[in-house]
């Protein structure tokens, strides 16, 4: 085979076919939120993301986010449109919008009040990470210097995600802390947006037994579209893509993975998002070299209008439809069903 999959008018057809019948669901991306992205979303297919922009932030900050994306769906309802429950997602796809799962990459909003997670989940926040990159209340991240584990709080933290109906994502996750959370939740946790380390060995990237741990317990590994993550960098193509995601298939299951894409898109490069998810804490040491490195998506699917084309790869790739249903959307509609309930 020589090409891209969607460079076939054949495969193409035949994907966007499918793709147009399928629930897309983009388990975290975090762009720099326009009209112009909401637009791209549409022409793109995506049924419904889940939009993590916390970081960092406190309570006041937390608060801002979602006073935020409130004022950007009321603005955009033509495109968009809240998502709290499963039936929302698929009320998303009858009315060809968007929906729109607020979700943080950080408890850190939540700071020490346990009773606030329900709140904020009233309030849509449907999916939290539980650290972000270094230390917290809860826990450590990737990053942190000395990963500790789950802290007393952390349990406790986990214990009332699952009674709120949260779903607890273990991305920018330390191991020690990650394993130890999946031990102590009684729901089925993500690992939203990650790639495989047997593939490339870097921090970010997550070992199989990690990933194996989280799908036994009945958890989801979303597939990210992050280069530097890929073994091949930002030469990667969609195909790349398509080699992580086999991998963890071949690992875990069709059944437990999906799309994390990670899509960052219009933040400057640099510029002052990026310095804040690159420093800890938003302000103090440099954590990674991310804010200034070049960094584009695997070819072929470098923005989100171009998600029919992984359709189209995994088409190609001869992978039946019931198990490409279930990689673009099916099984992250499983697992929120389970872990948000009805």
């Amino acid at each position: 085979m020589t090409g891209l999959a969607h460079e076939n008018p054949e495969i193409m057809a035949r994907a966007a076919a499918l793709h147009a019948r399928a629930v897309v669901f983009d388990g975290l991306s975090t762009c720099n939120w326009s009209r112009t992205i909401f637009s791209e979303m549409a022409t793109g297919g995506v049924t419904a993301v889940n939009a993590a922009s916390v970081l960092w932030e406190d309570l006041r900050g937390g608060l801002d986010n979602i006073l935020a994306w409130r004022r950007m769906l009321e603005e955009n309802a033509d495109l968009l449109r809240p998502v709290k429950t499963v039936a929302d997602i698929h009320a998303a796809k009858a009315e060809g919008r968007t929906g729109i799962s607020i979700g943080w990459q950080n408890t850190s909003p939540i700071e020490d009040r346990l009773q606030d997670i329900g709140l904020f989940k009233d309030l849509g926040v449907g999916i939290m990470q539980l650290t972000y990159n270094t230390q917290n209340y809860s826990g450590a991240g990737y990053l942190e210097l000395n990963d500790s584990g789950l802290t007393g709080f952390g349990r406790e933290v986990v214990h009332e995600m699952n009674r709120a109906g949260v779903l607890c994502d273990l991305s920018h996750v330390g191991e020690k802390t990650a394993f130890d959370t999946i031990e102590t939740s009684h729901q089925p946790v993500c690992i939203s947006h990650v790639l495989p380390r047997a593939l490339h060995d870097v921090a970010r990237n997550k070992t199989d037994a990690l990933m194996a741990a989280c799908a036994a317990r009945g958890g989801l590994i979303g597939i990210s579209l992050f280069s530097p993550g890929l073994a091949r960098g930002n030469d990667s193509t969609v195909e790349d893509y398509l080699d992580a995601m086999a991998h963890v298939i071949a690992l875990v299951g069709e059944d437990h993975v999906g799309l994390g894409c990670d899509f960052s898109l219009d933040h400057p490069r640099p510029g002052p998002y990026q310095v804040y998810a690159s420093r800890d804490k938003g302000h103090a040491r440099e954590l990674t070299e991310y804010a200034n490195a070049k960094i584009s998506k695997p070819l072929g699917i470098r923005r989100i209008h171009e998600m029919p084309h992984i359709t189209a790869a995994m088409v190609r790739r001869g992978w039946s439809e019931e198990t490409i249903l279930k990689l673009l959307g099916g099984n992250w509609l499983r697992l929120l069903e389970r872990v948000w309930g009805g």
